[in-house]
């Protein structure tokens, strides 16, 4: 396995391949069946443009021909921020097919992320588009060039700048002939990195291996009804584990069926979509569920095509549950889980009670989940505590992080999922995070990230980042201030300057209270709780 990442141990990967866990296929052997068995079935629909999956698969590897002829090699690792659009798949797959490793970055990430990731990953290369909107992501990948010795290339969607690559070109011309065959692929290394939700600092890089993705694909994607008759709309990003393979468009993919890509986020747009491409299945996060049923959008659309809502990134409380199944007149399937593996699916045919108040059960039976006290001891069903998990598909380690994997990870392999639960039988009930996130919708906001950037502020001498509930996004960032005497500071000038360190948006403070002092424990720990406490308080 590559040099920084943690296998399993040989005894587990010998069970996991005799017990069909996993099969020694690839990514991209599952994609190369596909177009096989459905060749002339279309596989994506992008706006205007139609892709059949024999199209997807030849795109792909006439790509991974000029990227292996420009040297990207085996297990050399690259950034991937291209956002929602068909290129997206189509590098994804280029990158697959050669052994590189994509690290997948969102399309909110700025210089301050990128270059972490550029920088840890020690990547070669960077995929992006030119610009969005009013942001040039190729302007910022040339800084990190400057700036990270490791990354060679620089390749956009969209006109490339002198001395960059256009992946448009690369792909309206013919791969070089002249050029050898490509790798043979190993299934149990790694093929991708996804990035954690992050408690400390920036995020960390989660390896995961062909074997294990591939599982988590196929297994998703059976839990959620996926046949060839499924058409996913891929609204949320495709770099978000969720979307990409819980079982999201991978897993429709191994499945047969169709991957809608939606043009905007708007409920307009994607209710449209739904009624024109006649879409079965979407991945949603809270506050979108919240603001759609709020608006009765689908009351202006035919959306009797759709017959699963999936919910996750943070629990969707029953009432909501309940408001989605009648407004929408589909079915709601709580997914809860991380990026790390652990997945927990509420089956589409469980009791009433499960489906409205539960997270779900673990996806395999041989997935092992426990739920520990402070101490490490093992608790009762129905006792609230930390929930462990460990198996075919949840990492041992993250990527070059030997001092995180000790805390993360227990010394028998389980994973810290840092998540406070209650499990009755097989089904677990989620309660909340126990380490400092901020979950604002889905996205994780790293307290001491912002804190650490914040505190650079000149006006601010301590800062304490909590979260405050919201009625939309589940949680939002409050920053809690001292300022240096005679000092004033408002939440526009913090977020301005915040925005100069160049950080995603998501992660901005929306609301700041300037405080005197932290209450502190004995130990010169600030007491968050009770600051919460004090500032929910606050008119």
């Amino acid at each position: 396995m590559l040099a920084g990442c943690t296998p399993w141990p040989k005894e587990l990967a010998e069970t996991y391949s005799k017990q069909g866990y996993w099969q020694d296929i690839t990514l991209w052997d599952v994609l190369h069946q596909a177009a096989e068995k459905w060749p002339s079935k279309t596989a994506l629909v992008d706006g205007e443009r139609r892709f059949t999956y024999q199209d997807l698969k030849e795109k792909s590897e006439q790509l991974a021909v000029h990227l292996s002829a420009l040297g990207l090699k085996q297990q050399e690792r690259v950034i991937l921020q291209i956002p929602n659009m068909a290129e997206f798949l189509i590098v994804f797959y280029a990158l697959i097919r050669i052994g590189v490793i994509p690290v997948m970055a969102l399309r909110a990430h700025r210089y301050n992320e990128i270059r972490h990731f550029a920088a840890h990953a020690e990547a070669v290369a960077y995929f992006g588009p030119s610009r969005l909107k009013d942001f040039d992501y190729a302007a910022m990948a040339e800084e990190i060039r400057a700036d990270c010795s490791s990354l060679r290339d620089i390749l956009v969607v969209g006109q490339a700048a002198p001395g960059q690559i256009s992946i448009d070109d690369l792909l309206a011309s013919e791969a070089p002939s002249t050029h050898g065959d490509l790798p043979v692929l190993n299934p149990s290394e790694v093929a991708l990195m996804l990035l954690s939700g992050g408690t400390t600092a920036l995020p960390k890089m989660i390896p995961r291996t062909h074997n294990d993705y591939v599982l988590n694909n196929r297994e998703a994607s059976r839990l959620a009804g996926f046949d060839e008759s499924t058409v996913f709309l891929a609204i949320l990003p495709m770099g978000h584990n969720f979307t990409l393979g819980c079982p999201g468009v991978l897993g429709c993919f191994y499945r047969g069926g169709l991957v809608v890509l939606s043009p905007a986020m708007d409920a307009d747009t994607v209710f449209g979509v739904i009624a024109r491409e006649k879409v079965t299945v979407i991945p949603l996060t809270p506050p979108l569920i919240v603001q759609w049923l709020n608006a009765g959008v689908g009351e202006r659309y035919d959306i009797s095509s759709l017959q699963v809502v999936q919910h996750g990134g943070a629990r969707v409380l029953p009432e909501l549950r309940k408001r989605l199944r009648a407004q929408w007149r589909c079915a709601s399937q709580e997914i809860y889980g991380t990026a790390e593996g652990m997945l927990c699916f509420v089956r589409l045919d469980d009791p009433e009670d499960i489906v409205l108040e539960s997270s779900g059960a673990p996806m395999l039976d041989i997935d092992e989940i426990k739920v520990v006290d402070e101490e490490g001891h093992l608790l009762q069903d129905g006792e609230a505590g930390e929930m462990l998990a460990r198996g075919p598909y949840t990492i041992r380690g993250y990527y070059n992080a030997p001092e995180t994997n000790a805390q993360a990870f227990t010394t028998d392999g389980f994973y810290r999922m840092g998540d406070v639960v209650r499990k009755r039988g097989r089904y677990v009930y989620t309660e909340g995070r126990k380490k400092e996130l901020i979950n604002r919708g889905g996205e994780k906001i790293s307290s001491e990230e912002v804190e650490n950037l914040i505190i650079r502020h000149p006006d601010v001498a301590a800062v304490c980042l909590i979260a405050l509930p919201d009625a939309v996004y589940g949680e939002r960032a409050c920053a809690c201030v001292i300022l240096h005497p005679d000092r004033n500071l408002t939440l526009a000038q913090l977020n301005a300057f915040l925005m100069e360190q160049r950080i995603a948006k998501f992660k901005l403070p929306e609301r700041l209270e300037i405080v005197l002092e932290f209450p502190m424990s004995p130990a010169g720990k600030v007491l968050r709780r009770k600051l919460k406490e004090a500032i929910e308080t606050l008119p």
